[in-house]
Formats: C-alpha cells, sequence, structure tokens
C-alpha cells in the first residue's frame, strides 16, 4: 500500500543533515532529513562552483583535512550533485570515520540517487557511531516511508527520535510523520501514545 499524499504534504522536503542552509535539504523523498531541506525535483538548484573552488583548494593543501571535504559534499549536494557529493563525504570519512554528520549525508545523498537500500545501511553505520543520533533516526524514517514503502518500519524510526530526542525540531516532525501516518494508515502507525523519553525500543 503506498503512502497517502497527505503523509507526502507533511514530509515534502524532509531531509535534514549537517548543513546550515535552510532550504537545501531536510538532514531524507520527498526527502530524508539533513540541517538543511532538499532540492526538490522540479527545480535543479545552482552549483556554488566559487565556493566548490575554495573548498576543493583547502582539501588539496590538507590531505588530512575531514572538514573542507564535508563541507565540499555540502556544496555539491545543494547543487543537486549527488554523485560529487556522495565522492567527497567518502572522502572526509576515510580520514574521520566517526564523522556522523558526513555518515549521514553520505547517506542522504545515497537515497537522492535512488539508493534506499544503500541509504539504509549507511544509516546504520551513522547509528553504530551514535545510536541516539536524532537526524540519522528521522532519515531513516522517511527512507523506510518512501524509498522502501515500510510504513511500519518508519513509524518505529520516527517514534524512536520522539523517545531519544524530545523536544527536538527532529522529534517535532517525527511527530508530525507519524501523526500523518496513523491518520492515513492506522494499521502502520503503532500506537498513538509516544513512549516516555529514555524507554527502550
Amino acid at each position: 500500500m503506498g503512502v497517502a499524499g497527505v503523509l507526502l504534504g507533511l514530509l515534502t522536503g524532509w531531509i535534514i543533515g549537517s548543513q546550515q542552509a535552510p532550504a537545501a535539504r531536510v538532514d531524507a523523498a520527498p526527502a530524508p532529513a539533513q540541517q538543511a531541506s532538499a532540492s526538490e525535483a522540479q527545480g535543479q538548484p545552482a552549483l556554488d562552483a566559487k565556493r566548490a573552488a575554495q573548498l576543493q583548494a583547502a582539501a588539496d593543501t590538507d590531505p588530512k583535512d575531514a572538514e573542507s571535504r564535508v563541507r565540499l559534499g555540502d556544496v555539491y549536494f545543494d547543487g543537486g550533485r549527488f554523485d560529487d557529493a556522495v565522492k567527497w563525504y567518502s572522502a572526509a570519512l576515510a580520514i574521520n570515520p566517526r564523522h556522523v554528520n558526513a555518515s549521514t549525508d553520505l547517506g542522504i545523498a545515497y537515497y537522492y540517487m535512488n539508493q534506499p537500500d544503500r541509504a539504509l545501511a549507511q544509516f546504520d553505520k551513522s547509528l553504530a557511531i551514535e545510536p541516539a543520533h536524532s537526524k540519522t533516526l528521522l532519515n531513516i524514517g522517511i527512507v523506510r516511508a518512501f524509498g522502501k514503502q515500510d510504513l511500519p518500519g518508519a513509524a518505529k524510526a520516527w517514534q524512536r527520535v520522539i523517545d531519544v530526542a524530545p523536544g527536538s525540531d527532529e522529534a517535532a516532525r517525527a511527530k508530525q510523520g507519524l501523526d500523518g501516518l496513523r491518520a492515513a494508515h492506522p494499521d502502520a502507525g503503532g500506537s498513538g501514545t509516544p513512549k516516555p523519553p529514555g524507554s527502550s525500543n
């Protein structure tokens, strides 16, 4: 059974990652969650070539600088060039394998490349670094809902966001997703009462 239009409307543009620019991706498909919003399918954003050149120079100057590579991945992501974003997030992780935001952003890039299984596998790596990483959990729900049509799996991930990060922006988004899911697919959304913070599962 497909995701209802009401849920799609609620979550379009949600991919929340580590970026700062609010209109580029919200750090998952419609879009998973990066701290910014994902580019709309209709309008391809322009690449900030000047910023990319600056960051490329910084990366070339210091082969151990993971952060410049993460930022370069962000610039390519925001420009809709997901293959290049994957390259730079992967390069950052080769330097610092525990960079949880780079790992999650890499998963989101895979999702935008229509590779939901690979995205979910990357999110698992993020959770191995930080099991309660709320942006990763939020994106898992989005990819499960929209990339895999796994509504119970999406509900479980969003409930986990509410449990581990109550009061956060991610928890508010997760609650919206759960509310829309339960309204459209009552059997898939789980119970209507969130578990108290700190409870497992």
